[in-house]
């Protein structure tokens, strides 16, 4: 009996770990990668798990340019099944590694947001402003800047932070916006005289708005939204846009191809796109992507003049960013 007793319970706890094994094997995974700022891929974390908690989700942050380059040499081949954020252009260089989305209706899109080929879906407007924070110039005495000219201003050395175009696309789109604007000789030349003021080219996008509130710049070539964030936490940050309007960029989301056959993943994109889009709009970033649904946060501005963006297509970053390499 009592053989029988101890064989019944190695038995019982061999099947209890076999149980075990097996349901965390079958836990699912889905990685996406993302550039988008720390507070939005956090929330959206946050949410995904709470959503989904049969699935272990993993979103990986990347900045502009890491992720482009990793998607390119990873190709299909990648551990990514979701393409949680990036800009149009770069999406549009890596259009063979997506898969087809034509079954989603993008009818509910602004019409400049929808894009070309329907491998990704709009995610957000990313528009820009210069940032400054307000308490720093006071204690140096120092005006506010009213141009871009006005910050070649020898008063302003080592106080300006701006991202660099190579490696984020927040970068890019104050590049693009006065070579639009301006010409591009012009632009360059501006750029390459700014340089003598600037405390750091940092590497992604959130890196100004960090410093100025750091205290370590007073200016910053920065995201609105983020701005805003900063603001409405209790930063002493204000808001300009200069002569030439808000510089923006638009971001989407995709999936790799062959990810599509699996449930799970289309399972998680669908509601990232039919849910936490909308969300991401109410918590961070109100700009205008839909037709009929407008957003508004605290201290966001309204009614923005918006720079020329025209001609932003991937060949034509590229070669401006060849250039900008070798300036």
């Amino acid at each position: 009996m009592k053989k029988s007793i101890l064989l019944f319970m190695i038995l019982s706890l061999i099947l209890s770990i076999t149980l075990t094994a097996c349901g965390k094997s079958e836990k699912r995974t889905i990685v996406i990668y993302t550039s988008a700022e720390e507070n939005r891929y956090k929330a959206m974390q946050a949410d995904l798990d709470a959503r989904f908690p049969n699935y272990i989700i993993k979103v990986e942050y990347y900045s502009t340019g890491d992720l482009l380059a990793k998607l390119l040499a990873e190709g299909t081949d990648t551990e990514c099944d979701i393409i949680g954020e990036m800009e149009y252009a770069n999406l549009d260089r890596i259009i063979d590694l997506l898969a087809d989305l034509s079954a989603y209706d993008t009818s509910i899109y602004s019409a400049d947001m929808i894009p070309k080929e329907p491998r990704y879906l709009p995610w957000y407007r990313n528009g820009g402003c210069i940032a400054v924070n307000r308490i720093v110039l006071s204690e140096r005495g120092l005006p506010i800047p009213e141009s871009y000219t006005d910050l070649l201003n020898p008063i302003y050395r080592g106080l300006i932070s701006m991202p660099n175009p190579s490696s984020s696309g927040t970068g890019y789109m104050f590049l693009k916006s006065l070579v639009n604007a301006w010409g591009e000789e012009r632009a360059f030349n501006y750029f390459n005289a700014l340089s003598h003021n600037i405390l750091s080219f940092t590497s992604s996008g959130s890196g100004p708005v960090n410093a100025l509130i750091e205290r370590e710049a007073a200016i910053g070539f920065a995201m609105t939204a983020q701005t805003v964030s900063a603001i409405n936490d209790g930063y002493p940050l204000r808001i300009h846009f200069f002569e030439e309007g808000s510089p923006f960029s638009l971001y989407g989301i995709g999936m790799i191809k062959g990810k599509e056959t699996r449930r799970e993943v289309n399972e998680v994109f669908a509601y990232i796109v039919n849910v936490w889009t909308e969300m991401d709009k109410l918590l961070f970033c109100p700009e205008r992507i839909f037709n009929d649904r407008e957003f508004t946060l605290p201290n966001y501005p309204v009614s923005i003049r918006y720079a020329d963006m025209s001609n932003n297509t991937s060949g034509e970053k590229e070669r401006l960013l060849e250039r900008w390499a070798n300036r």
